[in-house]
């Protein structure tokens, strides 16, 4: 079981990116549409856990300064081993600072971060698909390179466990 702090889109944004996911599915490739507890949403994780207590880590997170909303802007997608398939979005200085603040806080409550998000090693990516073949590729970016560029407004913040996909609203953007 892993907690994310993650970063969530306003309904726009959402329903391009699931339209996204359907049309990679329509195209059998795998996404988080059908990803074990099929209750993922599409997301920018800041930082995941891997041990937590949720209402520390919660109350750590919202001692920050409230960020505010934010665009992230997808232009590219990216790879990671084992065939996961992602959307880049431009990592801004206020980006990275907002990661950093992050880690810095849900770090001092105990919790173990997994290596993957510690800053300078964090890659920011929102997740389309968790396992493409690599025959799939090409059919993949056709269909990822006809949608972009997206301009992603984060308007909301949320914990979120990657075990039940249930989610803790928090009450600002850090």
């Amino acid at each position: 079981m892993a907690l994310a702090v993650c970063l969530l889109f306003d309904r726009e944004t959402e329903r391009a990116l699931r339209h996204l996911w359907d049309r990679l599915e329509d195209l059998d490739i795998p996404t988080l549409l059908t990803h074990t507890h099929r209750r993922h949403v599409p997301h920018v994780s800041y930082a995941v856990l891997r041990t937590f207590v949720v209402d520390e880590v919660a109350a750590a997170v919202e001692t920050l300064a409230d960020g505010g909303p934010m665009v992230l802007h997808f232009d590219a997608l990216g790879t990671f081993r084992r065939g996961r398939i992602w959307l880049a979005p431009a990592p801004t200085a206020d980006l990275l600072l907002r990661q950093r603040r992050v880690v810095d806080a849900v770090v001092a409550t105990g919790a173990d971060l997994h290596k993957h998000y510690r800053p300078d090693v964090w890659m920011p990516h929102c997740t389309l698909s968790p396992r493409t073949r690599l025959t799939d590729l090409p059919r993949l970016a056709a269909a990822i390179y006809d949608v972009l560029p997206v301009a992603a407004v984060v308007d909301a913040a949320a914990l979120v466990d990657s075990r039940t996909g249930e989610r803790y609203a928090l009450r600002i953007i850090p």
